[in-house]
């Protein structure tokens, strides 16, 4: 039986679903389907205006983001696929505040949908830090449909951590 590690949490009649499209070999065509449209957002500078426009769009009174890049070094290892970070810093007499916002690389590649739902989510910590019902409330209110994004993002890193076919 496959070991579905992003899937753990869910419930085993969708992780015998996900298991099901692995042994058919269609998981791949599920999510192609699902998500025909790769996104153009290839630089850290068109992150940065990509999350600057969804924050002035629900987020007008969070703080100020002043850097937003794809992170090589960001990867499953360190179980995140995207990082949201204060940095403190004393200049002269006044203690400045810096927001970042860290994407995995791997989300260059993927659909709109996922990169928005990863965005969401790091944006969303600038209000709410816990993962809790406000928060998810938030993720939901920025990207209606959120839960089953972040379930397919999970169905995607699934599908990316596969042997390739045989003879492929």
């Amino acid at each position: 039986m496959t070991v579905l590690k992003y899937l753990q949490a869910y419930p085993a009649t969708l992780q015998a679903q996900v298991r099901q499209l692995i042994a058919d070999g269609r998981l791949g065509d599920y999510l192609s389907q699902r998500y025909p449209q790769k996104h153009g957002v290839q630089s850290d500078k068109a992150l940065y205006t990509y999350a600057l426009d969804l924050k002035q769009e629900y987020l007008r009174n969070a703080p100020a983001i002043d850097k937003v890049l794809f992170d090589n070094r960001l990867d499953l290892t360190h179980r995140a696929l995207g990082l949201h970070t204060t940095i403190s810093r004393v200049q002269g007499g006044k203690l400045k505040a810096k927001k970042e916002i860290r994407i995995a690389s791997l989300f260059k590649e993927a659909p709109s949908e996922f990169l928005k739902m990863i965005v969401v989510h790091e944006l969303a910590h600038f209000k709410e830090s816990d993962h809790n019902k406000a928060f998810y409330k938030l993720c939901e209110h920025m990207l209606p449909g959120y839960h089953q994004v972040e379930f397919d993002v999970r169905v995607y890193l699934t599908w990316r951590d596969l042997p390739a076919p045989a003879g492929a």
